[in-house]
């Protein structure tokens, strides 16, 4: 991830996802932070949407 817009589409991507309230992107750390209820979304399920937008995402 290199870039503003690379932050918004992960940003709006994993925020679309029910059972998501939060996420933070933070460019320079190479690092998202993502509140969810794991109840409606898995951390699965949120890796899975990083990586379908071309980014590499692990726990």
């Amino acid at each position: 991830m290199s870039c503003g817009h690379c932050v918004k589409a992960v940003e709006d991507s994993v925020g679309k996802l029910g059972g998501v309230s939060s996420v933070k992107v933070y460019l320079n750390e190479g690092k998202a932070e993502v509140t969810y209820t794991p109840e409606k979304v898995s951390l699965e399920e949120i890796i899975e949407t990083i990586d379908d937008q071309g980014y590499e995402a692990a726990e």
